[in-house]
């Protein structure tokens, strides 16, 4: 499974989510609940703290790679991303197949293909470039260092902000599933899929660089 890391760049550095980061995540889901209508996120510290040990084990069963988001000038947590639904095509065919599963020592495997999501900003934090570097940072590594064939990204077709955002990247419309899965309002929701393929990353990425204002990309720093 891919070993927790952290990824800087000149706005947000990307920590591994853990039980210290529980009181400033909280702190970043204290706006307007109606802000996070479609995706998951914790109302108190005690939300908070379930939500990064459901993270934790996502992790230890090596479906999920979670990160808080923090403010580099700050240090402020300003939200939370993660990588999830990492692919496994290395070694034999095997039949049926076994999703998320690594052959060989899962320590050392790295996905085939993986999908970025279940993030979510606090309002502050909105239009102010945190979400685009933080794609950034994890698309880079996705690409350059695992250097998966596929991301994938879905939203719930009501969300109209998180799926222009991820058009906004130069993401690819793989189509709507209708009637696909149960939303958080209980009613039953159609998702928005896309993809970034392994021989499209050059252009996406000049492309998230074009909205950096010509800087280059985000400085990346790992630490294992």
């Amino acid at each position: 499974m891919p070993v927790p890391l952290s990824l800087n760049g000149r706005l947000v550095r990307l920590e591994p989510l853990a039980p210290h980061h529980a009181s400033g995540i909280s702190e970043a889901a204290a706006g307007d609940r109606d802000d996070f209508a479609f995706t998951p996120v914790p109302h108190s510290v005690d939300e908070a703290l379930e939500y990064v040990a459901q993270a934790l084990s996502g992790h230890a069963a090596g479906t999920s790679l979670a990160f808080a988001i923090i403010a580099v000038a700050s240090g402020r947590i300003l939200g939370s991303t993660r990588f999830t639904r990492f692919d496994y095509w290395q070694g034999p065919m095997v039949w049926p197949p076994l999703h998320g599963a690594p052959p060989g020592d899962a320590l050392m495997a790295v996905p085939d293909a993986a999908e970025i999501g279940n993030t979510w900003l606090s309002p502050e934090a909105r239009g102010t470039g945190i979400n685009l570097e933080s794609k950034m940072l994890l698309l880079q590594h996705a690409f350059e260092t695992w250097q998966v064939r596929r991301i994938t990204f879905r939203a719930d077709v009501r969300n109209h902000r998180s799926r222009l955002a991820i058009e906004r990247l130069g993401a690819t419309s793989d189509g709507v599933r209708r009637a696909h899965s149960r939303g958080l309002d209980g009613e039953v929701r159609s998702t928005a899929f896309y993809s970034i393929l392994e021989d499209e990353w050059a252009t996406v990425r000049a492309t998230i660089e074009g909205q950096f204002g010509g800087q280059p990309a985000p400085n990346r720093l790992i630490d294992a």
